[in-house]
C-alpha cells in the first residue's frame, strides 16, 4: 500500500528552468570567491569535478567528504580553508537566484494535501548540496523542511542520484519497502531510475529533463496542475 511519498526538489516542487539555476549559480560564485585568488574557469571546472566525485562517491564517506577533497586537488590548494566563505555565499549571494523560481501553489496544496492524507513525504533532492543551501530553495517553493520527514543533503548521504544505492540508502531510513513508495521528480534518468528497485514513479513534465530522449510511456506523467489533481484523488 503506498504510503510515502519521495519528492524532487529543484525543476519539480521549486520550477525552474535548470540551465539557467546553473548559469546564475556559477556567476554568484565566481563573484564571490575568485577575488580570493582563483581562476574563474579553474573554479567552474573544480566544482563540477568535485560533484561528478560525489556522483560516484561508492558509500564509504559522505558526499561532503567526497566533495571537498576533489574539490581542493582541482584547484592544488586546500580550498576548505575558505569554507566560511562557501557559508557566506549560501547565506547572502546564493539568495538572488530565487527571482528565477516559479512556485507553484499547486504544489504547496499537493504537499498540504498528501500530509493531511497520512502520507510521509521525503524531499529525495539530489544530495549535492549543503543543507543551507537546501533549505533555501525549499523556502523558495512556499514549504518548509518540517513539511518532510528525511531531507538528503551532501552532510547526511553517501551517494548521489542516479546511482541506485541512493535511493535504496533512503528505503532503509525511513524502513519503507519500494512497493510503499511513489518517486515524484522531472528528471528521466536521476528520478525515474527509482522505478527500476520497484518504486512506483511519477515524471513532472513542465520542466522535464530527458537526456536521452527515452519513451516516457513507461512511467505515469503529467503537468503539475495533472498531479496536483492526482493528489485529490489519492484515498
Amino acid at each position: 500500500m503506498l504510503n510515502t511519498i519521495l519528492f524532487d526538489l529543484d525543476s519539480t516542487l521549486l520550477p525552474m528552468d535548470t540551465a539557467t539555476f546553473t548559469n546564475e549559480y556559477f556567476k554568484l560564485l565566481i563573484k564571490k570567491i575568485a577575488p580570493l585568488g582563483f581562476n574563474p574557469d579553474d573554479l567552474i571546472n573544480a566544482v563540477w569535478l568535485g560533484t561528478k566525485a560525489m556522483v560516484n562517491n561508492d558509500g564509504k564517506v559522505t558526499n561532503e567528504e567526497c566533495f571537498w577533497p576533489a574539490f581542493s586537488d582541482a584547484l592544488h590548494t586546500n580550498i576548505r580553508a575558505y569554507e566560511q566563505e562557501f557559508i557566506s555565499f549560501y547565506e547572502n549571494e546564493f539568495q538572488e537566484i530565487r527571482k528565477f523560481a516559479f512556485p507553484s501553489k499547486e504544489l504547496v496544496h499537493s504537499v498540504s494535501i498528501l500530509k493531511e492524507k497520512g502520507y510521509e513525504l521525503i524531499l529525495a533532492t539530489n544530495p549535492i548540496f549543503p543543507e543551507i543551501a537546501t533549505k533555501s530553495r525549499i523556502e523558495w517553493a512556499g514549504l518548509t523542511p518540517d513539511d518532510f520527514s528525511l531531507i538528503t543533503y551532501y552532510e547526511n548521504s553517501y551517494y548521489a542520484k542516479p546511482n541506485l544505492n541512493y535511493y535504496r540508502s533512503i528505503l532503509t531510513a525511513i524502513n519503507k519497502k519500494p512497493e510503499e513508495c511513489m518517486m515524484v521528480g522531472n528528471d528521466v534518468i536521476e528520478d525515474m531510475c527509482a522505478s527500476r528497485l520497484g518504486i512506483n514513479c511519477y515524471l513532472i513534465t513542465d520542466w522535464i529533463l530527458n537526456k536521452n530522449q527515452e519513451d516516457i510511456s513507461a512511467w505515469e506523467h503529467g503537468t503539475i496542475l495533472d498531479f496536483y489533481e492526482k493528489v485529490k484523488e489519492m484515498p
